[in-house]
């Protein structure tokens, strides 16, 4: 399952800049990739590894600003359309696959 993390946070001062960028760097700490500038992933093994993932999230959430976090299967996010400029790539050419799993024994 992935989780996406979707933000619109204020940015016209300083501090406002500051604290987004705050809140950007935290997602990445936790595995997130960017996707778009307000929008990141994470692949999760589970529900539970998602739910915690959001726990997460909450106790950096900047004070103004929306923030939401959508959870998807891994067959669901495979099957978004993605383009560059005007063509269509495919799951082959696009970064965000699910990392590898090891299975033990």
């Amino acid at each position: 399952m992935w989780a996406l993390a979707m933000f619109d946070l204020p940015v016209k001062k300083k501090d406002e800049r500051r604290i987004a960028t705050r809140f950007r760097k935290h997602l990445l700490s936790k595995g997130f990739t960017m996707l778009q500038f307000s929008v990141y992933a994470k692949f999760c093994s589970s529900r539970d590894s998602a739910t915690s993932v959001i726990g997460a999230i909450k106790t950096t959430l900047p004070e103004k600003g929306h923030v939401r976090i959508a959870l998807v299967t891994d067959k669901q996010f495979g099957e978004m359309f993605v383009f560059e400029g005007m063509k269509q790539l495919n799951r082959e050419e696009r970064q965000e696959d699910a990392p590898q799993q090891l299975m033990l024994f």
